[in-house]
């Protein structure tokens, strides 16, 4: 299954949104200051945003623990309902566009609406869309032993297992190496 731009797009922002919490055992949030919310903006190129305001970190701070849950549910109907009661939380004016060389697709909210309803209704309503194309799998958390990271596996063959192939699976593709050769030598 393949989704639209937008859709990829939308689930992009949502992971990375996601992974701004503290994980397990940490204290660091990447979520903190002005500038980290300018930066994920930016980074997550968001049409139409003007001047951030400490209301804006603090509404999409809160936005955060709202979508995490998504990636550890056990069934279909618990993320529906989960997705569901997030689309609700924002206002819906769905329009076609094709801003900054993108070819047409859908824009879910107003551009005037703030950034945190902005991000719950375009994130709620990709979430939504896996869910209806029977992909639920494809959000899911890093195996890592110690990362706790968001993912959507948006490979052809649903084998992403990892956040970050260069870290955790290198980190761990390296350490399985390490002990195969340690075990030869013995």
């Amino acid at each position: 299954m393949t989704f639209s731009h937008d859709t990829e797009q939308a689930l992009g922002t949502l992971v990375r949104l996601v992974n701004t919490l503290p994980a397990p055992g940490s204290q660091v949030d990447e979520m903190e200051t002005l500038e980290d919310l300018d930066k994920f903006v930016h980074d997550r190129e968001f049409s139409a945003v003007g001047q951030l305001t400490t209301a804006d970190l603090e509404e999409v701070r809160s936005l955060r623990g709202m979508f995490a849950p998504v990636f550890t549910t056990g069934s279909d109907a618990e993320a529906a309902g989960l997705i569901n009661g997030i689309i609700a939380r924002g206002a819906s004016t769905p329009k076609l566009t094709n801003h900054d060389g993108h070819p047409w697709h859908v824009h879910y909210s107003r551009d005037d609406a703030s950034l945190a309803s902005r991000i719950t209704v375009e994130c709620g309503i990709a979430l939504a869309q896996v869910i209806a194309s029977g992909e639920r799998e494809r959000l899911r958390r890093c195996e890592a032993p110690d990362c706790d990271d968001a993912l959507i596996d948006l490979s052809r063959n649903r084998s992403k297992r990892y956040c970050d192939a260069r870290t955790c699976g290198n980190r761990l593709h390296v350490a399985a190496y390490r002990e195969r050769r340690k075990s030869a030598g013995d």
